[in-house]
């Protein structure tokens, strides 16, 4: 399938304008799961807080290769429209299918972890 140039930048900068989101979301999470463990010292809730202590940096890590991606694709497109700038706005480009199902997947997956952690700190806090 194939997209215009300026569709495939329009869709990584609101990748990239999400990701941002959830990378602050993730430093409100942490400092939820702190508070958490700071309260409570008992091995289960210890053992629960280092699974999502573990599973917030598994997000962090899939979020810097996601981001990663898209900023390769767009250095993509840059090039190029640097190598023939006529009638950019027509061109079309392959498809980025593989980078929007893994922003959808990161959502669905960071999604479930924060519906989680929130069930977990309603229970302990």
């Amino acid at each position: 399938m194939k997209t215009t140039i300026y569709s495939q930048h329009q869709e990584h900068t609101v990748w990239l304008n999400k990701l941002s989101f959830y990378t602050d979301d993730m430093a409100i999470m942490q400092k939820r799961i702190e508070e958490i463990a700071k309260k409570n010292t008992a091995k289960e809730v210890q053992m629960q807080i280092e699974h999502f202590q573990n599973q917030l940096l598994v997000q962090a890590n899939d979020m810097d290769e996601i981001k990663r991606n898209i900023k390769k694709d767009e250095k993509q497109l840059e090039s190029n429209v640097l190598k023939n700038e006529t009638a950019v706005d027509h061109r079309k480009v392959e498809d980025h299918y593989k980078e929007r199902e893994d922003v959808k997947a990161f959502e669905d997956n960071f999604n479930k972890l924060r519906k989680d952690l929130n069930h977990f700190a309603a229970q302990w806090m």
